[in-house]
């Protein structure tokens, strides 16, 4: 049901210092962003590292339903987003669980999602989402689509870059020693 966790959503009240913390100190990439006038509020997508990504939340308006949440705190976690490969099947398994959910929404089949309850998930808002991963994510940090791997030699070994079906790249480094173990192993794999 679930693929793998995709970003954890941070709302915060200074947002200008939160981007700054995140991509000068922690060299975070921008990645898609968006205004949403309807419920006040703008997001952004900071790919972190291989795989790890932060969503900053900031209210644009006083009936934000981020104003509550942020009334006495600077900033925090705001929800998790796990990634499904079918929100329909997602549903009828919450239903099975008897686990309630809301917010049912399908933006023209980019985006499904639903939401969990903190009360009915352990004190943490949960938004469980159908999408591709890589139409949020700034093409700096996603692999050419025609290719599933990079190598980049180096003086005793290489570093591999893979392309990951969560999104983005992993990159592995592996030495020689390694290198002549995976060629064996692949050898046996044809």
């Amino acid at each position: 049901m679930i693929s793998r966790i995709d970003h954890v959503a941070m709302a915060v009240q200074d947002y200008d210092g939160a981007f700054d913390f995140f991509t000068r100190v922690f060299g975070a990439v921008p990645c898609t962003s968006s205004q949403d006038d309807a419920l006040q509020y703008t997001w952004q997508i900071l790919a972190l590292g291989d795989l790890s990504r932060i969503e900053l939340l900031r209210p644009t308006g006083e009936k934000s339903f981020l104003g509550p949440f942020l009334r006495n705190r600077i900033g925090g976690v705001h929800h998790i987003t796990m990634q499904t490969p079918d929100i329909e099947q997602a549903r009828e398994h919450l239903e099975e669980h008897s686990v309630p959910y809301f917010g049912f929404n399908d933006v023209f089949d980019i985006w499904k999602e639903l939401f969990i309850h903190p009360r009915d998930a352990y004190g943490t808002l949960i938004q469980i989402a159908e999408f591709e991963a890589d139409d949020w994510l700034s093409e700096s940090v996603k692999m050419h689509p025609d290719r599933k791997w990079e190598i980049e030699q180096s003086d005793d070994g290489c570093t591999a870059t893979f392309a990951h079906p969560g999104g983005a790249t992993v990159k592995i480094t592996l030495s020689r020693d390694d290198l002549r173990s995976l060629i064996r192993d692949l050898e046996e794999a044809l």
